[in-house]
């Protein structure tokens, strides 16, 4: 079976790394994304020291709701070097709801739009929510996201 691709643009600053996501054609903006800035694809529980998901193509899967996290997201299935979880064979690498980069572990958060809510110089997402619940709506159960830098 052949999956859908899509494709997110990043650009690396120092302090985190926005980006966009695209359809399959590459075409129409799905949303911005928001992720920690690139650190060797190191893992940690200091959002200081953690890393973004590396470029490449990933797969990643629809989750259902759980106890700690009442709404359906993504979870990418592998990523070199990052934690997996031997029970589900799966990565700790989600797409989620986020307003801060701080609050980010190496996941990619997900929204309307960027904007500075707490001037602090660095981009925050606006409408994060309510993009992924139309994300989960909307996109495949299993796709694949090729994730490479903005040209």
């Amino acid at each position: 079976m052949i999956l859908p691709r899509y494709f997110l643009e990043r650009v690396y600053l120092p302090t985190s790394t926005p980006g966009s996501w695209y359809d399959r054609g590459g075409v129409n903006l799905i949303c911005k994304t928001l992720e920690l800035p690139f650190r060797n694809n190191s893992i940690s529980p200091d959002p200081w020291h953690a890393s973004c998901i590396v470029e490449g193509v990933h797969l990643f899967v629809l989750q259902p709701p759980r106890p700690d996290r009442n709404y359906e997201y993504f979870r990418c299935v592998h990523a070199p070097g990052r934690n997996w979880y031997p029970d589900t064979r799966m990565s700790s690498i989600l797409v989620h709801p986020i307003t801060y980069v701080s609050g980010l572990l190496g996941c990619i958060g997900v929204g309307s739009r960027f904007a500075d809510l707490d001037n602090d110089g660095i981009p925050d997402m606006v409408e994060s929510t309510k993009k992924l619940l139309w994300m989960t709506k909307n996109l495949p159960k299993a796709f694949e996201l090729e994730i490479l830098k903005k040209p």
